[in-house]
């Protein structure tokens, strides 16, 4: 129980971490990172379960969307294991919306990567469901 409230504050900061990130950003005008292009595929989890108790699946699924819903970020898991989460260099841009009705599935994304703060993150230019 100690593991799981530790690794739910821990996400939850990262999560505060992000948010609060492109307001700084915006008040001080300081210009975005450069980044690269680049396509990945992966799955579409809810980072709060996934990092929390490696929930993922289809049969986690309704909670997924359940918790996107609520707000909860999703992130595309990579098949070597990377997470990476979306970020837009626009304040107040959510993402949920691009990734949402993939919850679960398997997706092809392009977009600007960037390594910042110990994350990898993906500006979304496309997505698109992966065969």
């Amino acid at each position: 129980m100690l593991k799981r409230i530790l690794a739910t504050t821990a996400v939850l900061a990262l999560l505060a971490l992000l948010a609060l990130t492109p307001l700084t950003l915006a008040a001080q005008a300081h210009e975005t990172t450069a980044g690269n292009d680049m396509t990945i595929t992966g799955q579409v989890v809810d980072l709060n379960c996934y990092v929390t108790n490696g929930a993922s699946g289809a049969g986690h699924k309704a909670c997924g969307e359940a918790c996107a819903k609520a707000g909860v970020p999703l992130g595309i898991l990579s098949s070597d294991g990377t997470i990476y989460v979306p970020v837009s260099s626009k304040p107040g841009d959510p993402q949920n919306p691009k990734l949402a009705a993939f919850v679960e599935g398997k997706v092809k994304v392009t977009g600007t990567h960037r390594m910042s703060h110990g994350l990898h993150t993906i500006e979304i230019k496309t997505v698109a469901a992966a065969t």
